[in-house]
């Protein structure tokens, strides 16, 4: 056997384990990519099914004579701010998930004072479109944190594989860096705040 021989061998081997390797990385990231991707359309779509609601809901409500004004813009105002903060899910950062999650949890928060102050139209309460918006709403909230629990379950896989060494090293060539997690809304530690007047 050639002397020559020997460190091509084991040249070769070594390229062609380190083709492997670089593959078997590439693939295994773009697969875990897509599911959160998909993870992340899911929960694009069921906040708006939740925008598509409150725009019923507070058409229904307008219909209430004397109804508080304020209340109302605040949700409408709300849902404008939170329809216009996307997020590109290849690019998704911190700092611009904090935003879609605050924009959210403003929504949320005027869409709780106006159910709060519905308490005291007897009128509006039995309306039955309203109920029905109403159930429908508390099902597609169900729906978000369903879809947003998904989406952790998806960053998961797809973070552990690009932190992990040796995997770390070719994630920066790749260009595939770890995503953020989807944190409760801020205020969310706090108990709500809820008072119903029955004297009115």
């Amino acid at each position: 056997m050639k002397k020559w021989l020997v460190p091509a061998i084991i040249i070769a081997i070594i390229i062609i384990g380190g083709y492997s390797w670089a593959k078997g990385f590439n693939n295994t990231a773009v697969q875990l990519n897509e599911n959160v991707n998909e993870a992340w359309g899911n929960v694009q779509t069921s906040y708006q099914r939740r925008n598509d609601l409150i725009g019923n809901l507070v058409k229904t409500v307008k219909g209430a004579a004397d109804f508080e004004r304020n209340t109302l813009t605040d949700v409408i105002e709300a849902r404008s701010k939170a329809t216009k903060t996307t997020i590109d899910p290849s690019n998704i950062t911190p700092e611009q998930l904090k935003q879609f999650n605050e924009a959210q949890g403003g929504l949320s928060s005027a869409l709780s004072r106006l159910l709060v102050t519905v308490e005291r139209y007897p009128e509006l309460k039995a309306n039955q479109n309203f109920l029905k918006l109403q159930d429908e709403l508390t099902s597609t909230e169900n729906t978000i944190q369903t879809a947003r629990t998904r989406y952790n379950e998806a960053i998961k896989p797809y973070n552990i594989h690009v932190k992990e060494f040796p995997n770390s090293l070719l994630a920066g060539v790749f260009g595939f860096d770890s995503k953020p997690y989807f944190d409760a809304e801020t205020g969310a530690e706090k108990p709500v705040d809820v008072e119903f007047d029955f004297n009115n």
